[in-house]
């Protein structure tokens, strides 16, 4: 004997403490997603400022529905985050939405201001 104790194999051992992570994580996505919304409604709001058109109205759709799928991977990964103490990394598909929804929604607002 050592003296020292065997190391905890897995499923053994105290639960981790997760301490402030999940609760910041979520506070990030939810300023993520509130910026996402302020980007989609001042691009509506400029689509139809002077008059409304039918590429006014395409994009304003278009930054609709980016915004919702957003919304969606975004109440997935809080609901990870928030639901298991030691959450799942994000997936590649999830995290790779998130980003083309972002990107999506940055083209389509300055699509309507030009």
């Amino acid at each position: 004997m050592t003296g020292r104790p065997a190391a905890p194999g897995p499923g053994s051992g105290p639960a981790r403490d997760p301490g402030l992570q999940p609760e910041r994580t979520r506070l990030a996505w939810r300023r993520t997603t509130l910026a996402c919304t302020v980007v989609a409604v001042l691009a509506a709001k400029q689509a139809v400022h002077d008059e409304i058109s039918a590429a006014g109205v395409i994009a304003t759709a278009l930054c609709v529905l980016v915004w919702l799928g957003f919304l969606r991977v975004a109440h997935h990964r809080i609901q990870a985050v928030v639901s298991t103490a030691r959450p799942a990394p994000m997936s590649v598909r999830a995290a790779m939405t998130a980003t083309a929804c972002t990107i999506a929604l940055a083209g389509f607002a300055v699509a309507i201001v030009v």
